[in-house]
């Protein structure tokens, strides 16, 4: 109830302040698991997606911090980011990556949807960084569909180290399924990883007209 409330509002004042744009949600399937594999540009794109999709509730991984504050303004963020969807994690490691994947792995399997950012982290310079392998993995131990998500102008939404939303306009493009449960069992499972990633980031590439980078984005800011 708390989630349809909060996304309720969200969503109406997303709409009147920021005037989004919103095409492709017909891709996205009404129940079962699937997996929304976006481009990163602000903070914000994790409250964006779940605002452009009134049928699903939608999983994300956020920073274990916004969970563990004191005072109000702690048990505000608390309910605030559980509602929405959020799942809390601690990042820095390999571990604290490999348990990030089996949570979300944990909820595919219960049929839901889930967002990743196959860059890893925020785009500082707007172009479209290396899509890294965990992504893969998932759709394929999950037999999930992937949506390719394009997120623009939500970098001004909302910049980095920006702590509030700005009114500005953004928008939302999901589009075609991607199947990958099937055809690649004559490649290594590395391999496969690698192949299914680069289908994935050039089909986010196709919807955001993003200019490529040749390397990985840095993991540094973990945003």
């Amino acid at each position: 109830m708390l989630y349809r409330v909060l996304r309720r509002t969200a969503a109406i004042l997303a709409r009147v302040l920021c005037r989004p744009t919103i095409e492709g949600t017909q891709n996205v399937p009404d129940s079962g698991p699937v997996l929304l594999a976006g481009n990163h540009l602000s903070f914000i794109d994790s409250v964006v997606i779940p605002l452009a999709l009134p049928r699903r509730r939608v999983r994300f991984l956020a920073k274990s911090a916004y969970f563990e504050g004191t005072g109000l303004k702690g048990h505000a963020s608390r309910i605030l980011f559980s509602s929405l969807g959020a799942m809390p994690v601690e990042r820095g490691n390999a571990r604290d990556a490999l348990l990030s994947l089996d949570m979300m792995l944990e909820r595919l399997h219960e049929g839901e949807a889930c967002v990743v950012y196959p860059e890893g982290t925020r785009s500082h310079d707007g172009r479209l960084y290396r899509g890294r392998t965990g992504v893969a993995h998932l759709a394929m131990e999950a037999k999930a569909p992937v949506i390719p998500v394009a997120l623009s102008g939500t970098q001004n939404v909302q910049p980095i180290g920006a702590n509030m939303p700005r009114p500005r306009p953004f928008k939302v493009r999901f589009g075609a399924p991607m199947d990958f449960s099937t055809g690649f069992d004559h490649l290594s499972p590395a391999k496969a990883r690698r192949v299914i990633t680069d289908q994935i980031m050039d089909a986010i590439a196709e919807l955001s007209g993003q200019e490529r980078a040749q390397g990985y984005n840095d993991l540094s800011d973990q945003g």
